[in-house]
């Protein structure tokens, strides 16, 4: 026995996408802030063995690790210096960007050591 749909079943289906449409969207933004998230920790690596190589040869370390990440994560950068009698330890902090207000990230934090040139 074959059933002919009605119009009334197509209006229920679209109700039903409607319900799942929130949920799908929810999942889609946790997907590109995952990606965010790699990224911004992605930059901080970068971000600190410029640094250290910058420190290393006593260069401008603070502005070199800056200029290493994207322009739109570098107000969110520090790079503090930490010198030994051999070497130089650059810790850089990226703060992660949130898309949802309200989701609140610890900063990337990544570390690179290089030997001194004297």
């Amino acid at each position: 026995m074959t059933r002919l749909r009605t119009g009334r079943d197509r209006g229920q289906v679209a109700i039903e996408y409607l319900g799942f449409l929130p949920i799908l969207l929810i999942v889609a933004l946790g997907a590109v802030q995952l990606g965010l998230i790699a990224y911004t920790a992605q930059q901080a690596g970068t971000a600190a063995r410029t640094g250290a190589r910058s420190a290393s040869l006593d260069g401008p370390y603070e502005a070199d690790c800056r200029a290493a990440v994207s322009n739109w994560l570098a107000d969110g950068t520090s790079c503090p210096a930490s010198f030994g009698d051999d070497e130089v330890t650059v810790t850089a902090t990226v703060r992660i960007p949130s898309l949802v207000p309200g989701w609140e990230f610890d900063p990337a934090v990544k570390t690179a050591t290089m030997p001194r040139d004297h």
